[in-house]
């Protein structure tokens, strides 16, 4: 399907690809990996063609669609959500050239040559609608868009009127509703939080075509994926199986190079020793020229050498009181939107908890309320004694210093860590070499966050508010940062949307969810569990408050609960009766629609406008389906919602 051979590329002195080979088959699940730098987008690029490679190609099939997701945000027209979808999928477009064809036929000569070329170019059209599934299509896009976490009071919206990250989960949805053969994916979790993952965990599953996804979030590759492909110094490695299947076979993979490593070294070191010792004698030249001819002839194993395998140590500050932050009844909003009220929960010394919610739910919101970047519209919320925060957002970079150097921006932290110390630790976050030396206003969004990132792991603090701070880190480097967590000897309260991170990491996670918050004691893997069992048991309607009610009832009462009971009669009577019809609607337009297709796959037509007219039919009966099955959606739910 995707056959790259030889494939070579360098940007200055730094060389991306270096004669890289892979055969990629149809229907490939492929994770991509890789530290950052190491050409992963640039290699979805190509794919693409839209990188001018040094040497080599990529063949792929011209029959086959590729879609690609950006990790960036782009501009989006100032158009309705929908349609930008329905323009973006080619729907639009279709649909529109079907109507032209149509008003074209309609007075021309049955039995004219271009009759029937035009007739062809609508059925070609019109099978390419139907494969599209155009007249379902607003449903689908619906679908999609709340599969993501879009709500349906955003399908008003315009797209100039969402953030970047809700830009990024309309391209995502754009890229899924085009169903192309081959989806090139990059960081597509990125903005999502942890429903919308399982959503797009669970359509991935089903998708038909080929994917190649890049991604630092382990359980999204475990979910998804089949191979991993690794990129390393310009050379690619293909593991089979998923992430965690990568890691142990990477591993296995290193030990056993090592120990070939050790007896080429060992045997290396013989032969010059050898060497060495009858150099000066005449009547061993033979042999020495021998071996050093030998040496010459190996191919001397290299073995990688991981410089950011250091550890990161905060600085010691001050111990704070057992309470760390007490929250009494605190509620916020702006204007008339309120996004939580009446919070109470306390943090102890050496804690590690997690805040979790879905996008928009508030939990930037209580951040910038824990590190006093804001007020309480009503409550308290007390720090305890002694208590350093140290705060990280994604919005930090915004106060770098744009004309100071990235060297500069660190030491003038005041942190007092050694030159070399404070070399090593901007390694571990990806500035090495001269790169040190550049502008920050110069820097990428993500580099200026790991930047401000850095400078919080270099103050003194005994509590830390860290929003989404893995978004721009690779794996190492997350590894290294979550083992400095780990041993981090103050208190941490933490969003993040990777779950293995946060699963090692944390011991209670707080929900924020409907304007109210859930306080979940375990790790990350509890709450999902915990979270998953709940959902399933309010869809059972089994999880009710029930009020102790007195084993007694008044005749008031009994008369009270009588009319409440015949009221709700009535009205479900009312939305069955609707259920029935809507149901019987539904059979019989699919009945017709069954005649249609006998009808159009056992006779043939001299009449060329009446096999016109039948595919229309079905085109307007596969509309009405759409709706139709719409409708018994809504009229059930309603019907759900009166019941319970």
């Amino acid at each position: 399907m995707i056959n790259v051979s030889k494939i070579s590329l360098s940007f200055a002195d730094k060389i991306i690809f270096k004669d890289v080979n892979i055969f990629i088959k149809e229907k490939s699940r492929i994770g991509i990996v890789g530290i950052n730098g190491s050409g992963k987008t640039t290699f979805l690029r190509a794919i693409q063609d839209d990188v001018y490679l040094d040497k080599g190609n990529i063949e792929i099939n011209p029959k086959f669609k590729i879609a690609y997701l950006s990790q960036e945000s782009v501009d989006l027209p100032d158009v309705n959500i929908i349609d930008f979808l329905l323009d973006v999928t080619g729907v639009t477009v279709i649909e529109t050239k079907m109507k032209e064809l149509e008003i074209r036929f309609a007075d021309m000569d049955h039995e004219s040559i271009e009759y029937k070329r035009v007739l062809k170019e609508y059925e070609d059209e019109t099978l390419k609608f139907d494969i599209l599934e155009g007249y379902s299509f607003d449903s689908k896009i619906k679908r999609v868009l709340k599969g993501l976490g879009f709500k349906q009071s955003d399908f008003e919206k315009k797209c100039t009127e969402f953030s970047g990250g809700w830009k990024v989960r309309i391209n995502l949805a754009s890229v899924l509703l085009k169903s192309p053969d081959i989806m090139l994916l990059d960081e597509p979790t990125n903005h999502l939080d942890a429903e919308s993952m399982e959503w797009l965990e669970s359509y991935l599953k089903d998708y038909h075509g080929t994917i190649l996804t890049i991604s630092h979030d382990r359980r999204f590759l475990d979910k998804t994926v089949k191979t991993i492909i690794e990129f390393d110094k310009g050379k690619l490695f293909t593991y089979t199986g998923n992430y965690s299947s990568y890691e142990t076979e990477k591993l296995r993979r290193k030990e056993a190079l090592k120990k070939e490593y050790d007896a080429q070294q060992n045997e290396i070191k013989r032969i010059k020793d050898f060497i060495e010792r009858f150099r000066s004698k005449a009547s061993k030249a033979p042999q020495v020229q021998s071996r050093i001819k030998m040496l010459e002839k190996f191919d001397v194993i290299e073995m990688d050498r991981d410089n950011r395998k250091i550890k990161i140590t905060f600085p010691q500050a001050t111990k704070s009181g057992n309470e760390v932050i007490k929250v009494k009844d605190i509620s916020r909003s702006y204007g008339t939107n309120e996004v939580f009220s009446n919070v109470n929960f306390t943090v102890y010394r050496g804690e590690r908890l997690a805040v979790v919610g879905y996008n928009g739910a508030g939990k930037s919101t209580l951040f910038r309320l824990l590190s006093k970047v804001e007020t309480p519209t009503s409550g308290e919320m007390i720090h305890g004694l002694n208590v350093e925060p140290a705060y990280f957002s994604q919005e930090n970079s915004e106060n770098l210093c744009g004309e100071k150097t990235i060297w500069e921006e660190i030491v003038g932290c005041g942190s007092g860590e050694l030159e070399t110390r404070l070399r090593t630790l901007l390694g571990t976050f990806l500035f090495s070499g001269n790169d040190i030396f550049k502008k920050v206003s110069v820097l990428s969004g993500g580099e200026k966050s790991r930047l401000a990132l850095l400078k919080i792991l270099l103050q003194k603090s005994n509590l830390l508010v860290l929003d989404e701070p893995t978004n721009h880190l690779d794996n190492i480097t997350k590894d290294i940062f979550q083992q400095a967590l780990l041993k981090y000897e103050g208190t941490i309260v933490i969003v993040s949307h990777d779950r293995y991170f946060l699963d090692k990491l944390v011991g209670r996670v707080f929900e924020i969810k409907d304007g109210a918050m859930d306080i979940f004691e375990g790790n990350y893997s509890y709450y999902i569990e915990k979270r998953k069992a709940l959902d399933e048991l309010e869809k059972l309607n089994e999880v009710k408050v029930e009020e102790v009610k007195p084993s007694f009832k008044s005749k008031e009462q009994k008369k009270i609960e009588a009319a409440k009971r015949n009221a709700q009669y009535k009205e479900t009577k009312v939305f069955k009766d609707k259920l029935l019809k809507v149901e019987k609607e539904i059979e019989e337009l699919e009945m017709r629609k069954d005649q249609i297709e006998n009808m159009l796959s056992t006779q043939e037509f001299s009449d060329m406008s009446k096999t016109v007219d039948l595919s229309r039919e079905i085109g307007q009966i596969e509309t009405n389906l759409a709706y139709k099955m719409m409708e018994w959606e809504e009229i059930q739910e309603k019907l759900e919602e009166i019941e319970n």
